[in-house]
């Protein structure tokens, strides 16, 4: 186990019964150029510090949530459910 990860259901948890969904990034408008949709899909900011990301408890409550992470240290500060989520 590389970190801890508190669901907000479930509680703190090893990262190793979650599922990594990504950075938490605007989604375009569906008629947006193919272009945004690219950039969306597969361009990652990869930030040195927080970041704001999409988990998912697949060996516990199977919800998405989403975490703020600290990239070098893996420390967790915050995590919500996506409508109680700020920024």
């Amino acid at each position: 186990m590389s970190f801890l990860l508190g669901c907000p259901n479930c509680g703190e948890r090893g990262v190793d019964e979650f599922r990594f969904g990504g950075e938490v990034t605007p989604r375009p408008a569906p008629d947006a150029p193919r272009a945004e949709w690219t950039s969306y899909s597969y361009m990652r900011r990869n930030v040195t510090g927080d970041q704001r990301e999409w988990w998912y408890h697949s060996f516990g409550c199977r919800r998405w949530f989403i975490a703020v992470r600290d990239t070098v240290t893996n420390r967790v500060s915050e995590t919500s459910w996506p409508e109680e989520a700020h920024g």
